[in-house]
């Protein structure tokens, strides 16, 4: 992985919240996203209480990966897109418009994203998630650019 800082540490406080990528989450599962070359990249060891059933990751918790990912990934791909640095203001963050994702095999989890669009305040993002170099999901997040209405007042 290319950068130390994980995109979601970019985000200000009141925006850190999040229980799949909130860095202020302690309950969370604190996803951290970095680009690797053109593509992004999370990695996420699931916990006992994670299970669907003995042996199989909670399918929702695939879900909210691939969503926190995808926004997070969008975010960065803005910051690129526009030339900026992810810490200049005002932040480039993304909530999720649609969400699609294909179970295909049970999983231990990696997961990456690749920029498929960036038009306006849109951005979809395709992700893979992979378990020993096997794709068991697959998803595709389409984000768009935060409101100003749900941005905190500038301090």
């Amino acid at each position: 992985m290319s950068n130390s800082k994980a995109f979601q540490d970019y985000y200000p406080e009141e925006l850190s919240h999040c229980y799949g990528c909130g860095r202020l989450n302690e309950h969370g599962y604190q996803l951290k996203s970095t680009w690797d070359g053109d593509e992004s990249v999370a990695s996420f060891t699931p916990q006992p209480y994670h299970i669907a059933i003995p042996g199989y990751v909670y399918g929702g918790l695939i879900a909210s990966l691939i969503d926190c990912h995808g926004t997070g990934t969008a975010s960065a791909a803005a910051y690129r897109a526009a030339g900026r640095a992810m810490d200049t203001l005002p932040p480039l963050r993304f909530v999720t418009a649609a969400l699609q994702v294909e179970y295909l095999r049970p999983t231990p989890l990696e997961i990456r994203g690749k920029v498929q669009e960036i038009k306006g305040r849109k951005v979809v993002v395709s992700a893979t998630v992979t378990a020993n170099g096997e794709v068991c999901a697959r998803g595709q997040v389409v984000a768009v650019q935060m409101p100003e209405k749900m941005m905190p007042a500038a301090t």
